[in-house]
């Protein structure tokens, strides 16, 4: 399974959306520092997520989330399900 995740950085407030099969590990990554583009916004909490199937769905989803379209359906989606953003 792939997984498209949401985290929020405790620092600034601001979101991170990421791909990735292991998302328990991918969060150790970035709360560790080891995520260069995340490394000085730490520490972060999940705060959503997507299961897919297909690796390239999930990439093409991430990369949709990542446009500025995207990102108002994602924190609609992210208000409905956990009435954070």
């Amino acid at each position: 399974m792939y997984y498209i995740y949401v985290l929020k950085s405790e620092k600034d407030g601001n979101l991170y959306v990421g791909c990735t099969e292991d998302i328990s590990k991918r969060l150790e990554y970035h709360n560790n520092g080891k995520v260069l583009s995340t490394k000085s916004r730490r520490p972060f909490s999940l705060v959503f997520k997507e299961e897919y199937r297909d690796k390239y769905q999930a990439f093409n989803t991430e990369r949709y989330y990542k446009t500025a379209k995207g990102k108002k359906e994602l924190k609609d989606k992210i208000k409905q399900h956990c009435g954070i953003v």
